[in-house]
């Protein structure tokens, strides 16, 4: 099976060009003033920031509720979830450690909304625009890098699995709960 499938191309493209065309917006209407009227460029810029800004809090405001309402006592962290779907049981050592990814996600999206929304109050737009549109997608790479290396450094016996492994355990999670909610 094939990771990057030809119905994924366009959607990639889409993930990758976007918020580069968001970020040349920005970039190149940063002379118009927001509050200069409902001039087409003021409203472009404003649409566009607008976008980027409730996309880009959104969707980190979101992954880090999700994954911190998993922490609390007596449920199971988020990653340890998804590595039990993938090895049955999991070993101690294995419980502890996808504990510990649960947390420092927490902590990545927690200081992706901290940097964005002081970078957006604080810095100039474009500095803002480069860091939600332009370092958002190898920021979360650069943090998917860092626990595996992690995970290789501190485990044992590393568990190792293929990216359309992953991708299609994450798929058939809601299987479960389709199929019980149709046999209702």
């Amino acid at each position: 099976m094939p990771v990057v499938t030809r119905k994924a191309v366009p959607a990639i493209i889409a993930l990758v060009a976007v918020p580069i065309m968001f970020h040349i917006v920005i970039v190149e209407t940063s002379h118009v003033s927001l509050s200069s009227g409902l001039s087409l460029g003021a409203l472009c810029r404003f649409g566009v920031i607008t976008i980027s800004a409730i996309t880009h809090w959104a969707i980190y405001s979101g992954l880090l509720l999700t994954f911190a309402m998993t922490l609390r006592p007596g449920r199971e962290a988020l990653i340890s979830g998804v590595a039990r779907r993938l090895h049955g049981p999991l070993a101690p050592e294995l419980a502890t450690y996808t504990r510990r990814v649960t947390i420092a996600w927490c902590c990545f999206f927690a200081a992706q909304l901290t940097t964005s929304v002081t970078l957006f109050f604080f810095a100039p737009l474009p500095v803002w625009s480069f860091f939600v549109n332009i370092l958002d997608i190898p920021l979360v790479v650069a943090m998917f890098a860092a626990e595996y290396l992690v995970r290789l450094r501190w485990l044992q016996d590393p568990p190792r699995h293929s990216l359309a492994a992953i991708i299609g355990m994450i798929a058939d999670i809601r299987k479960p709960r389709e199929e019980a909610a149709g046999s209702i």
